[in-house]
This record gives C-alpha cells, sequence and structure tokens, in this order.
C-alpha cells in the first residue's frame, strides 16, 4: 500500500474519531442503529446469491452493535425505559442468533423494523434536546450511558 493511500486511510480513521467524540450521547445511538441496520441490510442482500460469510460476518457487526448498546444501559437511572430497552436488545439478540443459524430473510426484516423504530424515536428524542455535545456528555437523563 502506498504512502498517500496510508495517509488517506489515517486521514479518513482521525476524522471520523473527531466526529464521534464530538457528537451528543444520543446522536451516537442514532449512528449505532443506523449502522446495525445497514449492516443487516448487507446481510440481507448476500443471502440471494448465498455469500453465507457475507450474511455471518455482518449479522455478527449488528450483534455486536446491540451488545454496545445493551451495555450503555443505565438500570440505576433508566428504569423502566432501561428495563424494557434491556428486553428488546436481549429479544434482538437472540432472532439475529436464530437469523444467522438459518439464514432467514423474514426474521432479519422483523429485526430491522425493530431496530428502524428504535432509531426513529431516538432521533425524536434528539430533536426534543437540542444540547450542545459538551453539555451533554455528562448528563445521564436518557438513563443510558455511552462514555462507560
Amino acid at each position: 500500500m502506498s504512502l498517500a493511500r496510508k495517509t488517506g486511510a489515517s486521514a479518513y480513521n482521525e476524522y471520523k474519531a473527531n466526529e464521534i467524540s464530538t457528537v451528543s450521547q444520543i446522536k451516537l445511538i442514532v449512528m449505532l442503529f443506523d449502522g446495525a441496520i445497514r449492516f443487516l441490510g448487507v446481510a440481507k442482500d448476500n443471502m440471494t446469491p448465498r455469500k453465507y460469510d457475507v450474511v455471518n460476518n455482518n449479522i455478527i457487526k449488528t450483534q455486536d452493535i446491540i451488545t454496545e448498546l445493551l451495555l450503555s444501559l443505565n438500570m440505576d437511572e433508566g428504569k423502566e425505559v432501561a428495563n424494557n430497552l434491556l428486553s428488546l436488545y436481549i429479544y434482538l439478540k437472540k432472532r439475529l442468533l436464530e437469523a444467522n443459524m438459518r439464514k432467514d430473510k423474514a426474521i432479519i426484516d422483523e429485526c430491522i423494523k425493530i431496530l428502524g423504530e428504535l432509531k426513529v424515536s431516538w432521533e425524536e428524542l434528539e430533536k426534543k434536546e437540542p444540547q450542545s455535545p459538551q453539555q451533554n456528555l455528562g448528563q445521564r437523563s436518557t438513563g443510558i450511558s455511552i462514555t462507560g
């Protein structure tokens, strides 16, 4: 690989890292849902030509995103909302495991639908809280923390 290509890739990675570090927690969650939905779309598209390695990898990427969402739940402050999200995330992980084992498009469609509805909910929440990222980082009003 040429030096120019490495520089371009590292510049892109630096740009993405900066983008992620400067957005609000809610926006990051929306970005995670975007990624999960995108990965499931790739998995679904590759079932027809039977590229099961691509299907498997993209379902696993989605499961990893859901694991991150699970780990970010603040059960103490989130109370009922956090418990409901916990149940949904566990359900999604179970269904994705089934989809991966069976290579079932219908299950993937179901998961995309649920993730899409959750994403819309988070986007609505994002619209209601027009705070700067610096103000939002220390707050946990949603019951979710992605800062650890």
